[in-house]
């Protein structure tokens, strides 16, 4: 009998203290843990299905006989693990790029009656499973039901999570403990939201007259879940940015038109994406209270001249503006790039750096302090402690995401309550603009500046990896330069990958007229600023690097980057790194190469880059593939908290949450109606899951 949803899971029938500590590690302390612990996918066993009717695409569950369990390697240092299965109506091969867990194969002999679970796939002509789920037959097993399927670790199975839920659930049902609503009732009425323990048993013990929709997850009671879990993070979203509203900012409203002279003496026109940027901002500095806003494009979209222009009104107003990048690379360029605008118009920009600073560094120290710098690019350098500002408006965080939330609110507190620009040229999809990002305001720049080249893409895989080396050479012969982009910086020996250090060494030896140059992490800021220095001088024409190139790099000499093993890398990430060529005029080329033994899903996933050079097209592509952490960390993605919901497939569920969200702040900003207090005490505990 449990006194409370959160009774230690000791108590669940059949756990007891020994198991209670494993499953604590597995982050299952509690009843609530337990039933929060989701199953992934549910086997109709209602629907016999044999081996000779599987349809690619579909998600399906066999009974079979294992005849072979074996390993295929690959390379030197990895395996494919198969088990062969087999039903009276033929075999099919169920491959595992990866072990789920130590001691997964070890459970499987050939004769071994299993049921097979999973995503059916083509894989070079042939039907298979990928990481299907496979566990030992039970003759006792109720063959009329919908049977839920669970992550499974090691000594952990399937059908001992289920038999655990199971236990609970009755326990709580006979003890009569109340399972605490969470979320108000009128706004469950108003989604027509089911009961939380309602939820919570249907999904773990679906009835037995259940359609296809439990499969697809898409019932009322996961309709539940996944709303209250979107809720929890929107709302904290929503309060944070309402609160934004109760701080002081100076209010920037400009009467002079430097910014219109500016724009005329420049050698182009703006497209409309930025000049719609540049008025969402301008109207945000018009506040009083401080700007928290993301502007996003896609790579070359013109993000910092937007950045500079609207910095321009802060500057006219008397006040100072501040842009932190990442790296001393991208800080010089963009040093570069204002300075020659703004001196002209009596603007002072200075460069702040650890290594390198456009005059004394004391002098500019002073400068700033008194004001007499209206601007200054500067890395990290930017928020040590002796950088004294006299009035900063306005703080720019360019390539934001290489950034810490404390460096971030270090920059912002040299002034008293900045506005403040957040820059990113990763594409962030809709879904995370909502939920990671969802206190700031968006801007977003899709369009290109016209007279830009298309870049043309190409998969290729190792059989051609010569003929890609001798067009390589042919474009440095024509005075042409080129990016060689590995994985790694040097040999691994858990990994059968190429890597920089090795393959820079074979190419300086088999093409002895180009000059190479090797670029790495692992190098000192001093020695890849003189790589930098001379592969910007064409006094190399091949650079060979890992992925340091992604951000920062402009040499519109540069038509051509050919990145080894695509398939370990992101579309975001290849991306980034096509947009390294293609800056100027010149015809450019971005060559993926494919290792040999890799998957379908690895081989359609980069051919998507082919496809297309919108970032933006490629960002929702690459959350569907490989989930959030691509864009936010894995870490930070996994602190969402979402157990259930999925940022893909229930979108409109995430919208739905959302503006529920913002009608409650609206309505009660510090949820201190009655009704909401249950509501606003759960918050603050739900908070130290978001933010820690």
């Amino acid at each position: 009998m449990f006194a409370a949803i959160d009774t230690p899971i000791q108590y669940v029938k059949g756990v007891g203290p020994k198991l209670s500590d494993y499953l604590a590690r597995k982050g299952l302390r509690t009843i609530l843990d337990l039933l929060e612990y989701y199953p992934r996918a549910y086997e109709d066993c209602r629907q016999a299905r044999d081996i000779r009717s599987l349809v690619e695409g579909e998600t399906v569950g066999l009974k079979a006989k294992i005849i072979k369990v074996s390993h295929i390697p690959i390379g030197t240092r990895r395996k494919i693990y198969d088990v062969l299965v087999m039903d009276g109506s033929g075999s099919v091969h169920c491959k595992y790029f990866r072990i789920p867990f130590r001691g997964y194969f070890e459970r499987f002999r050939p004769g071994m009656e299993v049921r097979v679970v999973g995503r059916v796939v083509n894989y070079r002509g042939k039907i298979e499973f990928h990481h299907p789920d496979i566990y030992e037959f039970n003759k006792d097993e109720n063959l009329d039901a919908l049977v839920p399927i669970y992550v499974e670790t090691e000594g952990l199975t399937s059908r001992k999570i289920s038999r655990f839920v199971k236990a609970a659930i009755d326990s709580l049902k006979t003890s009569k403990v109340a399972v605490p609503e969470t979320l108000p009732k009128w706004l469950r009425d108003k989604y027509r939201l089911r009961g939380r323990l309602e939820s919570f048993e249907k999904i773990h013990c679906p009835p037995p007259d259940s359609g296809v929709e439990f499969s697809k997850l898409k019932t009322p009671y996961h309709y539940r879940i996944k709303f209250e879990e979107f809720f929890w993070l929107e709302l904290l979203l929503a309060r944070s940015h309402e609160k934004l509203k109760t701080h002081s900012a100076i209010a920037v409203r400009s009467k002079k038109n430097l910014c219109g002279k500016i724009l005329a003496n420049l050698p182009f026109s703006l497209t409309s994406d930025q000049k719609s940027a540049i008025d969402e901002i301008l109207k945000d500095l018009s506040n009083s209270y401080p700007m928290h806003r993301l502007l996003q494009g896609d790579v070359g979209s013109g993000k910092t001249l937007v950045a500079f222009l609207t910095a321009v009104e802060v500057i006219e107003s008397g006040y100072q503006a501040a842009v932190m990048v990442p790296t001393e690379i991208l800080a010089e360029q963009h040093y570069k790039v204002a300075n020659r605008i703004f001196s002209p118009h009596g603007i002072k920009v200075a460069l702040l750096t650890s290594k390198s600073s456009s005059a004394d560094p004391k002098e500019i120290l002073a400068e700033l302090k008194s004001g007499k710098i209206n601007l200054v690019i500067g890395t990290q350098a930017l928020i040590q402690e002796k950088v004294e500002f006299r009035n900063l408006a306005y703080a720019v965080v360019d390539e934001q995401h290489r950034f810490g939330v404390e460096q971030r609110q270090e920059l912002k507190n040299k002034g008293i309550s900045p506005h403040l620009l957040l820059m990113t040229a990763t594409p962030i999809p809709r879904s995370l603009a909502l939920t990671v990002y969802g206190d700031l305001d968006v801007s977003i720049i899709r369009e290109k500046p016209p007279g830009r080249v298309p870049i043309q893409t190409r998969v290729v895989f190792q059989n051609k990896r010569q003929q890609v080396l001798e067009f390589m050479a042919k474009q440095t012969s024509k005075g042409r330069q080129a990016y060689f982009i590995f994985p790694l910086v040097e040999e691994s020996e858990k990994i059968d990958l190429k890597d920089a250090v090795r393959e820079y060494e074979k190419l300086v030896i088999e093409f002895p007229k180009i000059k190479f140059g090797l670029l790495h992490g692992k190098m000192s800021s001093e020695e890849k600023d003189e790589v930098m220095q001379k592969f910007r001088k064409n006094e190399i024409h091949v650079l060979v690097s890992t992925t340091v190139i992604e951000v920062g790099v402009d040499v519109p000499n540069a038509n051509m980057i050919v990145v080894e093993h695509a398939e370990r890398f992101g579309l975001s990430q290849l991306h980034q790194l096509r947009g390294r060529v293609g800056r100027g005029s010149l015809k450019s080329f971005c060559i993926l190469l494919m290792g040999n033994a890799v998957s379908n899903e690895s081989r359609e996933r980069v051919m998507w880059l082919e496809k297309t050079n919108d970032g933006f097209e490629l960002a929702e592509a690459d959350l569907k593939i490989r989930g959030p952490g691509e864009f936010v960390g894995t870490r930070q993605s996994g602190a969402l908290g979402f157990k259930m919901a999925d940022l893909v497939s229930d979108i409109e569920i995430l919208k739905e949450a959302r503006q529920a969200a913002k009608n409650l702040i609206a309505m009660d900003p510090e949820l201190k109606r009655p009704e909401h207090i249950v509501l606003r005490e759960t918050l603050e505990e739900r908070q130290r899951i978001f933010i820690g």
